[in-house]
């Protein structure tokens, strides 16, 4: 797990973009990502200097790497970035920079998410404060993808060509989390299978994930909100043995989202989990 450290301070020492923990037994088709559990902050972020630890890390999936940290243990490397979310969203495309930013931006359509201020480069922090007090130049947004999204991207890539060339077929299940609550203040299902519509995996895998969740007495929802995001895309291409999905964890299930720490269901969520991973072989047998 990465160290927990809210601005870390690089002093020309690099500092880990990602972690792959190799499959501890078989190596199956699965393979795990959580592009969004990091905390660490480089030291050339230059962010607002009042804004809160909190603030800081609002946006990120807290814990998430550690829920699925059985997953090596049943044949499925997994691969978790370590850098912030505040720095850069290892889930967005490159293309995805904000104009309202990044001062010399190419000129082109821009996104719901850019629009909203979660482009790439976010501008705004996920509890909605501004993360600069300045705007960023195009040479530090295109260093930071240089830095981080590219490395990243490219080791998720060499884990999908090889479970693809073992088993002839690939599947990225790309992990996250989201609030506890929605913006009105109601309580959202436990959990979002994100399949872009049915297009990213076969039904097969959907269904299957659907049904083991809900046989933990959780509310399952499919595409809404979360359809599934870069990465889901990129990878979902079944035609050429390549499956991804997407899925989204409600944090009530988990997290104390007031003290970020693990929560009251934190023991019942893992052994949930668990089960849940530990079934997924017999998808594909």
């Amino acid at each position: 797990m990465a160290p927990d450290m809210t601005r870390a301070t690089d002093d020309g020492a690099a500092l880990p973009i990602f972690v792959v923990t190799p499959a501890r037994t078989a190596p199956g088709p699965f393979i795990f990502a959580s592009p969004h559990s990091g905390r660490l902050c480089p030291a050339d972020m230059g962010g607002r200097v009042d804004l809160s630890p909190d603030s800081l890390h609002s946006a990120e999936d807290a814990l998430v790497d550690r829920l699925i940290d059985c997953g090596p243990d049943h044949g499925a490397a997994t691969l978790t970035g370590q850098i912030g979310r505040a720095y850069l969203d290892l889930n967005r495309d490159p293309a995805e920079l904000d104009p309202q930013l990044i001062e010399d931006a190419p000129a082109g359509t821009v996104s719901t998410k850019v629009a909203a201020g979660f482009g790439i480069l976010p501008r705004l922090s996920g509890d909605g404060r501004c993360l600069y007090d300045r705007r960023l130049t195009l040479a530090e947004a295109r260093h930071r993808i240089a830095r981080v999204h590219t490395p990243y991207h490219s080791a998720l890539a060499a884990l999908m060509h090889a479970a693809q060339a073992r088993h002839g077929q690939a599947v990225l299940i790309d992990w996250h989390s989201m609030p506890g609550r929605a913006g009105d203040g109601t309580r959202g299902p436990d959990v979002v299978l994100g399949d872009r519509y049915g297009s990213s995996c076969a039904t097969g895998l959907t269904r299957h994930l659907r049904a083991n969740f809900e046989s933990l007495g959780w509310r399952v929802a499919l595409n809404q909100p979360y359809p599934g995001g870069y990465s889901t895309q990129i990878w979902g291409r079944p035609e050429d043995g390549f499956e991804s999905i997407q899925i989204e964890l409600n944090r009530a299930l988990y997290f104390d989202e007031t003290n970020r720490c693990p929560g009251p269901g934190w023991s019942r969520c893992v052994a949930g989990l668990k089960r849940i991973i530990a079934g997924l072989n017999a998808v594909v047998a």
